[in-house]
């Protein structure tokens, strides 16, 4: 295959299971503030003190800088959104709205440099291999211009639904689409052979509830599934990279810099939008939404 070597039956069945559990976590982790707080808090403190010291050690696939930054920024976005979801007046702050672009944007800068990092790497490192490339300047690119695309972040708001999720009208599905492709191409660049469950499945992960389950939550899905599976993998690395279920990249310079390519051009094409739309409706970027009239914006404003 072009982007894999192999992709055997068993792999395909569990990369549904995978996907599956995501969107189920993802969806017990809504029902309520315990729930989530105990998901967030608790069993993170747990694995750090007994399980990722081991599992996720010097030497290991996940025992870089990047993953264990990753876990914990990903569990940070998931315990600021829990308070501006559920703690009184934190989601008419606009301080405490300032907290989803920032760290939205700092977790993206954490794979852009990582994305430079890459270019100059070949061969196994950390127990991963490398192919470092122009795809990776590519991506990084793209990666800057996904942070600059962020919009409208004083309109985030609460739902007035049960699991009282946060929203954010302006994060349309153009930008997703672009985040998911520049995602993708980050995890295929820098940690190739993970990128079939770390890449595919876990972005389709919360895209899907974005699009089918709770339009306008798309930050609030990726941050809870994005720290599930950063959880998960710490403490299992080996699921991977050397079970029977892993799969392995192609490493083709080719695959990767068509991936990169595809992740580039989203960006330009959103990018270019972006600032259209700031032309025509001559609104302020740092404190108003700018895709306010688009079809979708206004589906997801009426809803919530």
């Amino acid at each position: 295959m072009f982007f894999y070597e192999h992709i055997p039956w068993q792999s395909a069945i569990m990369w549904l299971v995978v996907l599956g559990a995501l969107i189920g976590l993802n969806e017990i982790s809504r029902l309520n503030k315990w729930i989530a707080l105990i998901m967030f808090t608790l069993v993170p403190i747990v694995l750090t003190l007994f399980v990722w010291p081991t599992t996720a050690g010097a030497g290991s696939s996940t025992g870089t800088w990047f993953h264990w930054v990753k876990v914990y920024s990903a569990l940070a976005g998931c315990l600021g959104f829990w308070v501006i979801r559920y703690v009184k007046g934190a989601s008419n702050n606009k301080y405490w709205l300032m907290f989803p672009p920032l760290i939205l944007a700092l977790n993206i800068t954490e794979a852009v440099i990582r994305d430079f990092q890459v270019y100059s790497l070949h061969g196994v490192v950390d127990g991963v291999f490398m192919n470092g490339g122009i795809w990776n300047i590519m991506n990084g690119v793209a990666g800057i211009l996904n942070i600059i695309t962020i919009s409208g972040w004083m309109g985030i708001q609460v739902s007035k639904n049960k699991q009282k999720d946060m929203v954010w009208a302006d994060q349309m599905w153009f930008w997703i689409i672009a985040y998911d492709l520049w995602n993708f191409a980050y995890v295929y660049n820098c940690v190739s052979d993970h990128s079939f469950y770390a890449g595919l499945a876990l972005l389709l992960s919360c895209t899907i509830p974005a699009f089918f389950i709770k339009k306008g939550a798309w930050l609030q899905h990726r941050a809870h599934t994005l720290a599930f599976w950063m959880m998960f993998t710490m403490s299992f690395p080996a699921f991977v990279s050397d079970s029977q279920f892993a799969v392995q990249s192609s490493h083709s310079s080719t695959a990767l810099f068509v991936a990169s390519a595809l992740s580039l051009g989203a960006n330009i094409l959103v990018f270019i939008f972006h600032f259209y739309r700031i032309k025509v409706t001559k609104r302020n970027i740092l404190t108003q939404e700018i895709y306010v009239g688009l079809d979708k914006f206004e589906e997801v404003k009426k809803a919530n």
